[in-house]
């Protein structure tokens, strides 16, 4: 039987309709609804923040999200204490080198301008060709402002309230030289036009200058004050950063002994340790640190200002003691002014003012012993001040005036001011070295400090990140 073959003809398709081709996604997402492109990189945090979430819901998610939370704050405690600790210390470094430095040097403009104007007039009181003494003397104390206010000055353009009385001293300063170098002049001729050129002098360094060197005196004071307060202030956020670090360590632990029933986790121990080592040792050398500066400023930069401001009075007082000399016979003002100034610096009685303030404040050591030497140093010139106005009131002028400008008058009243002066300038010098003394004290309290608060901050994290990942090892 034969067979036929059949040709192949086209397959037949399958039965039922063909699927919908699915519509085109929106634009901007994709197939998941996610979006695409540059929009899908801006859902990558959210995303990640969900994963966190979701691993969180796990123990060791929750470990790691442990271990990363301690690591994080570890490092930025540390890092906090150590910029922290480091900033005090560059602080009292620059008061010590910089700011005491410049409030002595704008002390001794004011100190050199008065006992400038003093000893001018000093030297004026003698007829035809004046002591060569106190003509070098008057230019030493010229030089020495000079000198002085250009240290000063070093930091006007950084310190605004210093740059308008640096101005005024240096157009100034030369205005008065040039006037009491012409009542120099017409004084050694002999003509009565030089006694008003130096009082025109005086008034111009009463008026503008001393006022100016004593607005930059208060201005570098208060800023040595206000750096020296810097420099024992809290540390506030550093604390609160390790206090909270140390607080996120025992919950951590509490934590895993609860999950794990083991008591001791070596690693956040280590952590722990390190964190509460690096807060003995701060608060330690922080205690003893601003102990000391606060003793710098209290037994030295403090005491300093009362005696720096006995000396611009009894300066002051000088002057006005020689230009009531100079007026001859129309200084009245000039003796109120002394009488002002006397009181200002020992009270009514002599024994009270800025004088008696000091003596309560030094009350033992070589800076005591000065203050009592300036006391009876003041109450003799008081004394020989006296006589002075005596005799010049009689018509005795020639002695009124020997009495208070030779040094070889024992009694007189230049030896008497010059020892009150070198008492007050040598219990400053004691209090100065005392201020600094104890602020480098205060400044070896923070040695090493810095670089261990960090090291300390490493070993806090590397600490967690062990202790942690020893308990992670126990879920692989």
């Amino acid at each position: 039987m034969t067979s036929t073959a059949t040709a192949p003809g086209p397959t037949a398709p399958a039965s039922g309709p063909a699927p919908p081709t699915p519509p085109p996604p929106p634009e901007g997402r994709d197939r998941a609804g996610g979006r695409s492109g540059f929009l899908g990189l801006l859902d990558l945090p959210g995303q990640g923040i969900r994963a966190i979430i979701r691993s969180a819901a796990t123990t060791p998610g929750r470990l790691t999200v442990i271990a990363v939370g301690l690591v994080l704050l570890a490092l930025v405690a540390g890092l906090v204490a150590t910029l922290s600790v480091q900033s005090r210390d560059d602080t009292i470094t620059g008061v010590i080198d910089h700011r005491e430095p410049l409030a002595a040097a704008s002390q001794q403009v004011y100190r050199s301008l008065s006992d400038a104007d003093a000893t001018a007039a000093s030297a004026f009181l003698s007829i035809g060709t004046e002591p060569p003494e106190l003509r070098q003397r008057y230019e030493r104390d010229i030089a020495e402002a000079g000198a002085a206010l250009a240290k000063a000055a070093s930091d006007s353009g950084d310190v605004a309230d210093a740059a308008g009385p640096v101005d005024v001293l240096n157009q100034q300063l030369p205005v008065y030289t040039g006037l009491v170098e012409t009542a120099r002049s017409n004084n050694r001729l002999g003509y009565p036009v030089g006694a008003s050129y130096l009082r025109e002098a005086s008034e111009l360094m009463r008026a503008k200058i001393l006022p100016a060197a004593q607005d930059l005196y208060r201005v570098d004071t208060e800023k040595l004050i206000e750096e020296q307060d810097s420099a024992t202030g809290f540390p506030w956020l550093a604390t609160i950063l390790v206090v909270a670090l140390l607080a996120a360590l025992v919950v951590a632990q509490i934590y895993l002994t609860r999950r794990t029933n083991r008591l001791l986790n070596v690693g956040l121990v280590v952590a722990t340790v390190a964190v509460v080592l690096s807060l003995l040792w701060g608060a330690v050398a922080l205690v003893v640190q601003g102990s000391l500066v606060g003793a710098g400023q209290d037994d030295g930069s403090h005491r300093v200002d009362v005696l720096v401001r006995a000396r611009i009075a009894a300066l002051q007082a000088r002057a006005d003691e020689t230009l009531t000399l100079v007026a001859r016979g129309d200084g009245a003002a000039y003796e109120k002014d002394f009488g002002a100034n006397a009181v200002q610096l020992a009270g009514a009685d002599g024994q009270g003012g800025l004088l008696g303030e000091a003596r309560s404040l030094i009350s033992d050591g070589d800076g005591a012993a000065k203050v009592v030497d300036a006391t009876k140093a003041a109450n003799d010139w008081f004394k020989a001040h006296k006589t002075v106005r005596s005799q010049d009131d009689s018509g005795q002028y020639q002695e009124a005036v020997d009495f208070a400008v030779l040094e070889d008058k024992t009694d007189g009243s230049a030896p008497a001011f010059r020892r009150l002066d070198d008492a007050l300038q040598d219990a400053i010098d004691v209090g100065r070295q005392e201020f600094l003394d104890s602020t480098h004290s205060g400044d070896g309290a923070l040695t090493l400090l810095a670089p261990g608060l960090a090291v300390l901050a490493i070993v806090a994290a590397a600490g967690a990140t062990m202790g942690i990942r020893e308990r992670l090892r126990e879920y692989r």
